[in-house]
Protein backbone atom coordinates (compact mmCIF):
# COMPACT_ATOMS: atom_id res chain seq x y z
CA UNK A 1 0.00 0.00 0.00
CA UNK A 2 3.11 2.74 0.73
CA UNK A 3 4.77 1.93 -2.49
CA UNK A 4 4.00 5.24 -4.64
CA UNK A 5 4.47 3.11 -7.54
CA UNK A 6 2.52 0.14 -7.66
CA UNK A 7 0.38 1.18 -4.39
CA UNK A 8 -1.34 4.16 -2.87
CA UNK A 9 1.89 5.72 -1.74
CA UNK A 10 2.91 6.93 1.14
CA UNK A 11 5.70 7.25 4.09
CA UNK A 12 4.27 4.86 6.64
CA UNK A 13 0.40 3.30 7.46
CA UNK A 14 -1.34 3.74 10.25
CA UNK A 15 -4.46 1.63 11.80
CA UNK A 16 -7.05 2.59 14.62
CA UNK A 17 -7.54 -0.65 16.91
CA UNK A 18 -9.71 -1.11 20.13
CA UNK A 19 -7.76 -0.31 23.49
CA UNK A 20 -9.79 -0.78 26.40
CA UNK A 21 -9.24 2.31 29.09
CA UNK A 22 -8.59 4.26 25.64
CA UNK A 23 -10.35 6.27 23.00
CA UNK A 24 -8.22 3.97 20.47
CA UNK A 25 -4.84 2.82 19.74
CA UNK A 26 -2.47 3.88 17.56
CA UNK A 27 -0.22 1.54 15.76
CA UNK A 28 2.19 2.88 12.77
CA UNK A 29 4.09 1.09 10.25
CA UNK A 30 7.05 2.27 8.27
CA UNK A 31 6.49 2.04 4.68
CA UNK A 32 9.27 -1.06 4.64
CA UNK A 33 6.43 -3.08 6.78
CA UNK A 34 8.07 -2.87 10.17
CA UNK A 35 5.89 -1.76 13.29
CA UNK A 36 8.09 1.86 13.91
CA UNK A 37 8.03 4.08 17.07
CA UNK A 38 6.32 6.86 17.67
CA UNK A 39 5.33 9.12 14.89
CA UNK A 40 4.38 12.60 16.54
CA UNK A 41 2.47 13.98 13.27
CA UNK A 42 1.13 10.97 12.77
CA UNK A 43 -0.56 11.30 16.23
CA UNK A 44 -1.98 14.23 15.46
CA UNK A 45 -3.77 12.49 12.13
CA UNK A 46 -5.03 9.80 13.71
CA UNK A 47 -7.05 11.83 15.69
CA UNK A 48 -8.14 14.20 13.54
CA UNK A 49 -9.27 10.11 11.58
CA UNK A 50 -11.13 9.25 14.79
CA UNK A 51 -13.02 12.62 14.92
CA UNK A 52 -14.09 11.88 11.23
CA UNK A 53 -15.49 8.79 12.48
CA UNK A 54 -17.25 10.06 15.00
CA UNK A 55 -15.22 8.55 17.48
CA UNK A 56 -14.00 11.37 19.90
CA UNK A 57 -15.18 15.10 19.43
CA UNK A 58 -12.25 17.18 20.23
CA UNK A 59 -10.40 15.33 22.53
CA UNK A 60 -8.89 12.18 22.69
CA UNK A 61 -6.86 9.94 24.40
CA UNK A 62 -4.83 7.02 23.23
CA UNK A 63 -2.33 4.61 23.63
CA UNK A 64 0.73 4.24 20.72
CA UNK A 65 4.05 2.33 20.84
CA UNK A 66 5.63 4.47 23.45
CA UNK A 67 3.06 5.17 26.30
CA UNK A 68 -0.79 6.88 26.32
CA UNK A 69 -0.79 10.54 24.74
CA UNK A 70 -3.51 13.20 25.21
CA UNK A 71 -4.61 15.38 22.35
CA UNK A 72 -7.09 18.19 21.64
CA UNK A 73 -8.51 19.73 18.79
CA UNK A 74 -9.20 23.36 18.56
CA UNK A 75 -11.87 25.34 16.23
CA UNK A 76 -9.50 26.33 14.03
CA UNK A 77 -8.85 22.83 13.50
CA UNK A 78 -5.31 22.72 14.82
CA UNK A 79 -4.25 20.09 16.55
CA UNK A 80 -2.37 19.36 19.87
CA UNK A 81 -0.77 16.36 20.64
CA UNK A 82 0.91 15.63 24.22
CA UNK A 83 4.50 13.97 23.27
CA UNK A 84 6.63 11.70 26.12
CA UNK A 85 8.59 13.75 28.39
CA UNK A 86 12.46 13.74 27.26
CA UNK A 87 14.65 12.39 30.35
CA UNK A 88 17.81 12.95 29.13
CA UNK A 89 19.80 14.64 25.65
CA UNK A 90 23.24 14.44 24.56
CA UNK A 91 24.76 18.06 23.64
CA UNK A 92 27.49 17.56 21.49
CA UNK A 93 29.48 20.26 19.27
CA UNK A 94 27.18 20.55 16.24
CA UNK A 95 24.96 18.19 16.95
CA UNK A 96 22.20 16.40 19.75
CA UNK A 97 20.96 12.91 20.22
CA UNK A 98 17.42 12.66 21.96
CA UNK A 99 14.76 10.65 22.31
CA UNK A 100 11.14 12.30 21.45
CA UNK A 101 8.92 8.91 21.45
CA UNK A 102 11.99 8.06 18.57
CA UNK A 103 15.14 8.52 18.40
CA UNK A 104 16.67 11.71 16.34
CA UNK A 105 20.06 13.28 15.44
CA UNK A 106 19.69 17.18 15.43
CA UNK A 107 22.45 18.57 13.21
CA UNK A 108 22.71 22.51 12.85
CA UNK A 109 23.25 23.38 9.10
CA UNK A 110 23.85 27.12 7.93
CA UNK A 111 21.77 26.46 5.32
CA UNK A 112 18.84 23.68 5.12
CA UNK A 113 17.81 24.23 1.53
CA UNK A 114 21.39 23.36 -0.23
CA UNK A 115 21.65 20.30 2.33
CA UNK A 116 21.89 16.80 0.96
CA UNK A 117 19.25 15.91 3.30
CA UNK A 118 19.21 11.94 1.56
CA UNK A 119 23.24 11.18 1.38
CA UNK A 120 24.43 12.93 4.86
CA UNK A 121 21.14 11.63 6.26
CA UNK A 122 21.56 8.01 5.25
CA UNK A 123 25.27 7.97 6.04
CA UNK A 124 24.33 9.30 9.78
CA UNK A 125 21.52 6.74 9.78
CA UNK A 126 23.54 3.65 9.29
CA UNK A 127 26.67 4.88 11.63
CA UNK A 128 27.81 1.90 13.41
CA UNK A 129 27.16 3.39 16.96
CA UNK A 130 23.36 3.52 16.09
CA UNK A 131 22.81 0.02 15.08
CA UNK A 132 20.52 -2.18 14.93
CA UNK A 133 17.86 -0.07 14.69
CA UNK A 134 19.41 3.24 13.37
CA UNK A 135 18.18 6.63 14.25
CA UNK A 136 16.50 9.48 12.21
CA UNK A 137 18.52 12.69 11.32
CA UNK A 138 17.54 16.12 11.17
CA UNK A 139 18.87 18.96 9.78
CA UNK A 140 18.31 22.12 11.36
CA UNK A 141 18.67 25.85 10.43
CA UNK A 142 17.67 29.06 12.88
CA UNK A 143 15.90 31.60 10.40
CA UNK A 144 14.37 34.66 11.34
CA UNK A 145 13.56 33.25 14.95
CA UNK A 146 11.82 30.06 13.93
CA UNK A 147 14.01 26.86 12.88
CA UNK A 148 13.86 25.47 9.54
CA UNK A 149 14.06 21.41 9.41
CA UNK A 150 14.51 18.45 7.12
CA UNK A 151 14.65 15.22 8.03
CA UNK A 152 15.57 11.69 6.91
CA UNK A 153 13.78 8.95 8.88
CA UNK A 154 14.94 5.46 9.32
CA UNK A 155 12.14 2.50 8.06
CA UNK A 156 11.25 5.26 5.11
CA UNK A 157 14.65 5.37 3.76
CA UNK A 158 14.45 8.96 2.61
CA UNK A 159 13.50 12.76 3.16
CA UNK A 160 10.16 13.09 4.89
CA UNK A 161 8.31 16.53 4.50
CA UNK A 162 7.74 16.37 7.95
CA UNK A 163 8.46 14.42 11.02
CA UNK A 164 6.28 15.37 14.43
CA UNK A 165 9.06 13.60 16.49
CA UNK A 166 11.76 15.35 14.59
CA UNK A 167 10.68 18.33 14.98
CA UNK A 168 10.39 17.92 18.30
CA UNK A 169 13.70 16.86 18.62
CA UNK A 170 14.92 19.95 17.12
CA UNK A 171 12.84 22.62 19.15
CA UNK A 172 13.93 20.70 22.81
CA UNK A 173 17.63 20.65 21.05
CA UNK A 174 17.13 24.13 20.03
CA UNK A 175 17.37 25.15 23.59
CA UNK A 176 20.51 23.46 24.50
CA UNK A 177 21.22 23.78 28.08
CA UNK A 178 19.03 26.12 28.88
CA UNK A 179 16.38 26.38 31.31
CA UNK A 180 12.33 27.39 31.40
CA UNK A 181 9.45 27.60 28.96
CA UNK A 182 9.44 27.19 25.78
CA UNK A 183 7.21 27.80 22.43
CA UNK A 184 8.94 27.17 19.46
CA UNK A 185 7.95 27.51 15.73
CA UNK A 186 8.90 25.57 12.81
CA UNK A 187 8.81 24.62 9.28
CA UNK A 188 8.83 21.86 7.22
CA UNK A 189 8.47 21.52 3.32
CA UNK A 190 5.26 19.99 4.53
CA UNK A 191 4.07 22.83 6.93
CA UNK A 192 4.51 24.61 9.86
CA UNK A 193 4.12 23.07 13.01
CA UNK A 194 4.91 24.87 17.01
CA UNK A 195 6.40 22.75 19.92
CA UNK A 196 5.84 24.05 23.26
CA UNK A 197 7.78 22.49 26.67
CA UNK A 198 9.56 23.32 30.00
CA UNK A 199 12.78 22.00 30.51
CA UNK A 200 13.72 22.55 34.27
CA UNK A 201 16.87 20.64 34.03
CA UNK A 202 19.25 21.79 31.30
CA UNK A 203 18.60 17.90 29.47
CA UNK A 204 15.37 17.41 30.06
CA UNK A 205 12.08 18.25 28.84
CA UNK A 206 8.37 17.89 30.00
CA UNK A 207 4.57 18.86 29.31
CA UNK A 208 5.91 18.61 25.41
CA UNK A 209 2.95 19.63 23.16
CA UNK A 210 3.09 19.09 19.55
CA UNK A 211 0.67 21.46 17.52
CA UNK A 212 -0.14 21.96 13.74
CA UNK A 213 -2.90 21.36 11.06
CA UNK A 214 -4.35 17.86 9.55
CA UNK A 215 -5.19 18.03 5.98
CA UNK A 216 -7.69 15.64 4.66
CA UNK A 217 -6.63 14.03 1.57
CA UNK A 218 -8.71 11.38 0.06
CA UNK A 219 -10.22 8.20 0.87
CA UNK A 220 -10.66 4.92 -0.91
CA UNK A 221 -10.77 1.11 -1.23
CA UNK A 222 -8.52 -1.35 -1.94
CA UNK A 223 -8.32 -4.72 -1.88
CA UNK A 224 -5.59 -6.74 -0.16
Amino acid sequence: MCNRHLGIGADGLMTLELADGYDFKMVYYNSDGKESSMCGNGGRCITAFAKSLGIIDNAARFIAIDGAHTATIAVNGMISLQMKDVKDMDVQDGFTILNTGSPHYVAWVNDVKYTDVFHEGKRIRNLPQFQPDGINVNFVQLHEGKLKVRTYERGVEDETLSCGTGVTAAAIASTTTNTGTFDVAIETPGGNLGVSFVKDTATSATNVVLSGPAAFVFKGEIEI
